[in-house]
């Protein structure tokens, strides 16, 4: 189309035929896209180039013609084509704001990833410590189940089952110190034990023999609650708490028949449980050594022997009949006797007594 503009204003103004060809006006073919044209040109005779420009003008006219009939016939594509270039003109404006508020949005897409990424990382080690949990259901379980176990194996009398359990437990106490599970098992286990010691005192506030009191004294060593010396004093607070026990039992009402229980009582448990004693602590010392070094053993014997005559001394008065006091004297005087074996005759301590009564 530029060709053909070219030819027709080319053509209008060449001059008039035979008129002077020095003052006609250059042609602007001098471009690169001219050159074909501008080579067939001048490939023409003079009679050709006088014909070219009327020529050029039909093909102009022509082309123009067929240009209109294009337009009309496809008016409706170029009316499209121009709605789309405008829609397109519309959504890249907005494709651009989109763009704006997503540049805007990138770092707070950032962070929130970085976010996810912690927290997925989090969420995976408390899965895998669920899975280890899971693996290790079954240890745990039984792990948590020691206290009742152990109130179970007291309850049963198996004091040795259950205070293995409790050197199992304080084993693990201390190889694993901040594990919360563990210190929580193991105070529990601690409540148990106190309840397995106050069920040995109470052992040893009943009727039991030396091969009870030894086994009972051997567990209350292995929990290691208690000093040897202190040992010593809850045994013999124990005993003495067994023996008032019986004697309270006794009836006061008859002076004669509580006098003779209590003689009886002395003679017997006393005895008994001075070679307790001494059977399971025996570095104690007895004998002469025991006045000398005022031994456990020795100041509570002569407590209860202190008690004891104190007792005849305060009760013998409401006794009148004269029998009833040489048998109660007879039976102080083999009680005495047999406490002698253990160190604690006190047959000397009895005539002052009984001679203010005959």
């Amino acid at each position: 189309m530029d060709l053909l503009d070219a030819g027709h204003r080319h053509s209008s103004e060449l001059p008039a035929a035979g008129a002077d060809m020095e003052g006609a006006s250059v042609l602007p073919l001098s471009g690169a896209a001219y050159q074909p044209y501008v080579s067939e040109l001048l490939s023409f005779s003079i009679e050709r180039l006088h014909k070219e420009p009327e020529l050029l003008r039909v093909d102009g006219e022509r082309v123009r013609r067929q240009m209109q009939e294009v337009a009309v016939e496809n008016y409706a594509a170029f009316i499209a084509a121009s709605e789309a270039l405008s829609f397109v003109r519309a959504q890249l404006e907005g494709f651009d704001k989109h763009l704006e508020a997503l540049v805007e949005e990138i770092p707070n897409l950032t962070s929130g990833c970085t976010e996810f990424v912690e927290s997925a990382h989090q969420i995976l080690e408390e899965r895998k410590l669920n899975q280890t949990l899971l693996a290790n259901h079954s240890t745990l379980l039984d792990l948590l189940e020691i206290p009742q176990l152990m109130d179970t194996c007291i309850r049963n009398g198996n004091y040795d089952e259950a205070l293995d359990l409790e050197a199992f437990v304080s084993k693990i106490s201390k190889l694993h110190p901040d594990l919360p599970v563990i210190q929580g098992l193991a105070a529990e286990v601690k409540k148990t034990i106190q309840s397995l010691i106050s069920q040995l005192l109470q052992k040893l506030r009943s009727n039991i023999q030396l091969p009870e009191c030894l086994r009972i004294v051997a567990h209350l060593r292995r929990i290691g609650v208690f000093s040897e010396s202190e040992l010593c004093l809850q045994f013999l607070r124990c005993r003495e708490a067994w023996l008032s026990g019986i004697l309270d039992d006794l009836d006061q009402r008859n002076v004669y028949d509580y006098l003779k229980g209590m003689v009886s009582c002395h003679r017997t448990h006393l005895f008994d449980v001075v070679n307790q004693y001494r059977a399971i602590f025996n570095n104690d010392k007895s004998g002469s050594e025991e006045n000398s070094d005022g031994g456990l053993l020795f100041s509570w014997a002569m407590h209860q022997v202190s008690n004891h005559l104190t007792t005849l001394q305060v009760m013998l008065p409401n006794i009148t009949e004269g029998g009833s006091l040489s048998n109660m004297l007879e039976n102080c005087m083999y009680c005495a006797m047999g406490l002698g074996l253990v160190g604690l005759d006190f047959r000397c301590l009895l005539p002052p007594i009984f001679e203010m009564r005959f």
